[in-house]
């Protein structure tokens, strides 16, 4: 039985700014990628998130990022490897605290923006977030691009891996994501998105920007959550895989 897990980035406002339609995505994934207060997210908004994600049994993961407010993390820092183990480790750990108290716990882990793009290519920023996902304890999984840095990275550190695919992002021939400030970075049609999905399951492709195709295998597929159709885009790829006799479940339970 074919089965994928539906993940979005959650969790994103802080202080006085609020993210509309959390708790409408929060409806529809399997996982939520919890911003732990780098990027976005502040306590009030994590306890929250963890909270309501926790009663529709949506797994919660750590989705760490660079100290960034401003820039929402999509900036590169360049932080030494010493220092993004130290974020990753500081981040993951708040958010453990929360979900403690919330009664439930975090899962697995999924770097932010800059720093997701920069463990792609860096292996010494990849071993960085890897190692303090596997000193965190609790089992936790990475989860990220497959062939990559990163997934090299967790195969170093000892730690499990899931492969993730995006219905909302262009990709390069490489399996590399299109960065935002280029053409063809972002989907926001549901139809061309759940097309993408259906394509990534049932037949382990995804169409590149040149019009190659990427083979994959993903065990989560990612809509993010701040996008203008993104309730749109997961009702309609919810609808296709579910149609396709896929089973909609979290990777990590």
């Amino acid at each position: 039985m074919l089965r994928i897990d539906l993940n979005a980035d959650l969790g994103e406002g802080f202080g006085r700014y609020a993210i509309p339609g959390d708790e409408a995505v929060l409806d529809l994934v399997t996982s939520a990628n919890v911003a732990c207060g780098f990027h976005a997210g502040d306590p009030v908004v994590m306890t929250h998130t963890v909270t309501r994600a926790a009663e529709r049994g949506v797994s919660i993961g750590a989705h760490p990022g660079y100290p960034d407010l401003l820039g929402f993390g999509r900036r590169e820092l360049m932080a030494s490897a010493q220092e993004i183990g130290a974020y990753v480790t500081y981040q993951i750990g708040a958010l453990q605290a929360i979900c403690k108290v919330s009664g439930t716990r975090v899962r697995y882990v999924k770097p932010h923006g800059a720093l997701f793009m920069r463990a792609v290519k860096d292996p010494s920023a990849a071993d960085a977030i890897a190692e303090a996902t596997r000193e965190a304890g609790e089992g936790l999984i990475l989860l990220g691009l497959p062939g990559t840095q990163l997934s090299a990275a967790a195969e170093r550190a000892g730690i499990g891996f899931a492969a993730e695919a995006f219905i909302d992002r262009g990709y390069f021939a490489d399996g590399t994501l299109v960065p935002r400030s280029e053409p063809g970075a972002m989907v926001h049609d549901p139809t061309i998105c759940a097309d993408r999905a259906a394509r990534m399951v049932l037949d382990g492709i995804v169409e590149a920007v040149d019009g190659s195709m990427v083979e994959l295998q993903p065990d989560s597929l990612c809509a993010h959550g701040d996008g203008p159709t993104a309730c749109e885009v997961l009702e309609a790829v919810r609808a296709r895989l579910e149609s396709s006799g896929v089973t909609i479940a979290p990777f990590a339970a």
